[in-house]
C-alpha cells in the first residue's frame, strides 16, 4: 500500500505587508510586539520599567530576543482606571520616548494611546505606529491625525471605558458585535485616509471570561475584515483566573493561547515575554513546512 502525503495549502485572507513610512514589513512570518509599560500600576509589570535605565535595558532585551515592535504605554488601562489627560500623558511619555528613539533609532516604536495630541507629538518624533485601545472612539480626531503619517494604526475593541468596562459587559453575540464595531470604524479610518489598519479584539477590555474565549475560539472570523490581526492575551485574567493562578504564573497558558491564535490567522503577538513568543512562532512556522 502506498501512503500519500497531502500538504494543505492555507489560503491567505489578510494582508501580508504593512507600510511604516518608507519601509514595507512582511507579515508572512508572524511578528512580535514587546510591551514596555512605564506605569506604576499595570496589572502585571507595574513599576518594573518606570525608570529610564530600566526602560532602556528592557527595550534592549526585547529587541535582542526578537521583537519587531516595542509598544510604549505610560497610562494604565486596567479595569477601574480613569482616563489620562493628554498633557499628563505627554509629561510622562516624552522623557522616555526621546531617549528610546535616540538609543534605538532603527527600532519600530508603537505608542499605546487614545489621545490624538499624544499620537501627533509621537508621530512627529518618528514613532512607527499608534495603538489605540478605544479604536477611535475616545478621541474623534485620532483618525485624522494618524492619516497624516504613512504608518499603521492598531484599532482595538473596547466596550465602555477602562473605568467601567468590566462592571457588567453584555453582548448579543460577542463575535458578531465586535466584527460590526470593526466594520463601522474601519470605514471611518479608511475615509480619513489611514492605509494600514491592524485589528485587536481587545481581550479583557469590556469582556467577561466567556466573551474572551468565544472571541478567541472564533478569531479566524475576523479575517473577513481583510486586516492583519493583532492578539494581546499575555498573562491576562482569562488565563490566570481560568487556571486559578497569578499573572506571574501565566506564561505557560499565554504560550498555549498564542499557538491557538497563530494557527487561526493571528499575525502579531503583543507580549510581555518576547523570547517565549519567538519560540512559539518558530515552532508554529516549522509546522507549516510539513
Amino acid at each position: 500500500m502506498t501512503t500519500h502525503s497531502i500538504k494543505v495549502i492555507k489560503k491567505k485572507t489578510t494582508p501580508s505587508l504593512i507600510r511604516i513610512r518608507e519601509e514595507l514589513i512582511s507579515l508572512d512570518q508572524p511578528k512580535i510586539m514587546g510591551i514596555l509599560n512605564i506605569t506604576e500600576d499595570s496589572f502585571y509589570d507595574g513599576g518594573k520599567n518606570n525608570s529610564l535605565k530600566k526602560a532602556l535595558n528592557h527595550t534592549e532585551k526585547m529587541i535582542e530576543e526578537g521583537a519587531t515592535f516595542i509598544d510604549i504605554g505610560v497610562a494604565t488601562s486596567k479595569p477601574g482606571s480613569t482616563l489620562i489627560q493628554p498633557e499628563k500623558e505627554l509629561e510622562l511619555l516624552l522623557p522616555f520616548l526621546s531617549q528610546l528613539i535616540k538609543r534605538f533609532p532603527n527600532t519600530h516604536f508603537s505608542i499605546d494611546t487614545y489621545n490624538s495630541e499624544v499620537a501627533k507629538t509621537s508621530l512627529d518624533m518618528g514613532v512607527s505606529m499608534i495603538n489605540d485601545i478605544s479604536g477611535g472612539i475616545l478621541d474623534p480626531e485620532m483618525f485624522e491625525v494618524v492619516a497624516q503619517h504613512p504608518v499603521p494604526y492598531v484599532m482595538m475593541h473596547m466596550q465602555g471605558t477602562p473605568e467601567n468596562m468590566q462592571l457588567n459587559p453584555r453582548y448579543d453575540n460577542v463575535v458578531t458585535d465586535v466584527s460590526l464595531f470593526f466594520s463601522s470604524q474601519l470605514k471611518k479610518a479608511t475615509n480619513a485616509g489611514i492605509q494600514d489598519v491592524l485589528i485587536d479584539p481587545g481581550f479583557g477590555f469590556g469582556k467577561k471570561t466567556e466573551h474572551n474565549f468565544q472571541l478567541l475560539k472564533n478569531i479566524s472570523h475576523l479575517s473577513m475584515l481583510k486586516c492583519p490581526i493583532l492578539m494581546g492575551v499575555s498573562r491576562k485574567s482569562m488565563i490566570y483566573k481560568t487556571l486559578e493562578i497569578s499573572p506571574r504564573e501565566a506564561l505557560n497558558g499565554t504560550t498555549a493561547l498564542h499557538a491557538w491564535g497563530l494557527e487561526r490567522g493571528v499575525q502579531i503577538l503583543r507580549v510581555h515575554d518576547v523570547k517565549e513568543a519567538k519560540e512559539c512562532i518558530g515552532l508554529w512556522s516549522a509546522l507549516q513546512m510539513f
